[in-house]
C-alpha cells in the first residue's frame, strides 16, 4: 500500500537585521529539508533595528528570490510580532529552523528549543551549522564595522551593503 509523502514546513525566524550571507547559508540549506520554508521577520524589543519590519522584508524577498526557483522550494518571507510558537502554529510549521554560528549559540538557542518544545511538542527544532567560513558573521558586527566606515561586503549580499552604509549616514 503506498503511502502519501508528507509535505514539510519549516519556519525560519530572526531579526535579519539586516540580512548576511550567514542568513542566505541556512536558508539555502534548508530548502533542502522542506517543501516550503517561511522566512520570519520579527522585531526583538531588546535590539535597536537599523531598518524597518518592513525593510528587511523587502530585503529578504529580493535576496531570495531565485533560491525558491532553484530549489523548487515555496519561500514565503512574512513578519511577525507573537510568540514563536504561536507563529509555527499559524504557519501550519512542522519544523523550526535555527542556525548555529558557536557554542554560545547552542546555549541559548537549546533552552529556547527545550521551552518551545513544553509549550508545543509536535513542532520539531532543527538546528544547523553554519558554514566554516561565515561562523563569523553577525548582523550586529555587520552594523557595528559600517558606522566605523568599514568593508561589509564580504558579509552581506552588495545590495544589502549599499542599503546598510546608506542607512549610516543619515
Amino acid at each position: 500500500m503506498a503511502t502519501e509523502a508528507k509535505h514539510l514546513t519549516a519556519i525560519y525566524p530572526g531579526t535579519f537585521d539586516p540580512i548576511t550571507l550567514g542568513h542566505l547559508d541556512i536558508v539555502r540549506r534548508g530548502l533542502k529539508l522542506v517543501d516550503k520554508l517561511v522566512i520570519g521577520v520579527t522585531t526583538n524589543p531588546d535590539k535597536k533595528p537599523l531598518f524597518s519590519a518592513e525593510e528587511r522584508l523587502s530585503q529578504i524577498v529580493r535576496e531570495t528570490s531565485g533560491l525558491a526557483e532553484a530549489s523548487g522550494t515555496v519561500i514565503e518571507v512574512v513578519t511577525f510580532d507573537t510568540l514563536l510558537m504561536d507563529f509555527a502554529v499559524a504557519s501550519n510549521a512542522d519544523i523550526i529552523i535555527r542556525g548555529l554560528r558557536a557554542v554560545s549559540d547552542f546555549e541559548y538557542e537549546f533552552q529556547m528549543a527545550g521551552m518551545n518544545s513544553a509549550i508545543n511538542s509536535d513542532i520539531e527544532t532543527v538546528f544547523l551549522m553554519a558554514d566554516a567560513r561565515l561562523q563569523s558573521i553577525a548582523s550586529r558586527l555587520v552594523k557595528e564595522i559600517a558606522a566605523f566606515g568599514g568593508d561589509i561586503t564580504p558579509f552581506v549580499p552588495s545590495a544589502v551593503a549599499v542599503e546598510v552604509m546608506k542607512k549610516q549616514k543619515t
